[in-house]
């Protein structure tokens, strides 16, 4: 076995013991829209990644207030743009919103955008997301504008 081939391969396994480590899902209302149903913005691992990243990012980002997103409600693909041309490697990304229900009891809305293929090594989907009032250097063009 190549270096190359033993690496990826490494990978796949610690990839696939992280996400079977991964908590439990909260449960999500999510809301069909038009006639291509999609749940990729409303499935369980795509939501404990957004708990997970803005667990991480309250306790690093300063003045930020130490809450947590308890549950999801209103997940909605607002947009998709599908791979174009396969040979190219084109990214499939989907557009959501979604309300976040607060430790402290108040509700932000929270847009993300899931890009298929992009995870680390290839595997996985990539998920960035921005919830409204948490976007404290403007990543996200204020106001999450970047994610609609």
């Amino acid at each position: 076995m190549t270096r190359v081939s033993s690496f990826l391969a490494a990978s796949f396994a610690v990839g696939v013991a992280l996400a079977s480590a991964a908590a439990p899902a909260r449960a999500a209302d999510y809301v069909e829209s038009g006639p291509g149903y999609d749940d990729t913005c409303g499935q369980a691992r795509v939501l404990n990644r957004i708990i997970n990243k803005f667990s991480y990012q309250v306790r690093h980002v300063p003045n930020l207030p130490q809450v947590a997103i308890q549950d999801f409600s209103d997940v909605r693909l607002t947009h998709f743009e599908p791979s174009r041309d396969p040979e190219m490697d084109a990214v499939a990304r989907h557009y959501c919103r979604a309300t976040a229900h607060l430790s402290d009891g108040v509700q932000r809305p929270v847009w993300y955008l899931v890009e298929e293929g992009q995870g680390f090594v290839g595997i996985g989907n990539n998920v960035e997301f921005c919830v409204s009032g948490f976007d404290r250097w403007h990543v996200y063009n204020g106001n999450c504008r970047t994610l609609y």
